[in-house]
């Protein structure tokens, strides 16, 4: 759906735009696709870029916790920087080009998207525990739905394509439960 009123202001006072045609912004992101994978060789994604920055936080708290766990490890061990990887920059990229466009498109504002029988305090705690819960199973995956997706999809690997038919599948059989949240 396309949202094209012009009362609407964001925070800054700024016109409401209309969204980008959605194939157009696929053309878009599948040139940013291929211009990631040939120019740096890898893919999207964004929970490999959370997963070091919370290592990053762990290391400087509990720096024994991180050399005793073998997650932790492979990415914040000894000397290593877990912020000294490709996909930090995406993810804080991505971070700041969202909040790019939404201040040049008038869209930068506060706001709860929800249904009429949700408070907003239940509406924000749903929200965190589906994306904790999202967020482990992505790392459980090796890779949230961008990388999967995305990256994995465009590659043709069979493990992405799976993963994504059983998102989609959970997300039918969960929308049953869950509707009456925004009926």
């Amino acid at each position: 759906m396309t949202v094209t009123s012009s009362n609407k202001k964001s925070i800054f006072n700024r016109p409401e735009k209309p969204y980008v045609h959605p194939y157009f912004g696929g053309i878009v992101l599948g040139i940013v696709l291929f211009l990631a994978f040939f120019l740096t060789g890898n893919g999207l994604g964004s929970s490999g870029a959370t997963s070091r920055i919370d290592a990053a936080i762990v290391d400087v708290v509990s720096p024994s916790h991180v050399d005793n766990t073998p997650y932790l490890l492979k990415m914040a061990g000894g000397d290593k920087n877990p912020l000294d990887d490709w996909i930090v920059p995406v993810f804080f990229g991505a971070l700041f080009g969202g909040f790019a466009s939404g201040f040049f498109n008038g869209r930068l504002k506060f706001m709860t998207t929800k249904g009429p029988n949700i408070s907003n305090r239940t509406r924000w705690l749903m929200a965190f525990l589906g994306g904790v819960i999202f967020l482990y199973g992505a790392r459980m995956a090796r890779g949230c739905t961008s990388g999967q997706a995305l990256s994995g999809g465009a590659t043709l690997a069979a493990g992405s394509w799976a993963i994504m038919f059983a998102i989609f599948g959970g997300a039918y059989a969960t929308a049953y439960f869950v509707r009456k949240f925004w009926l």
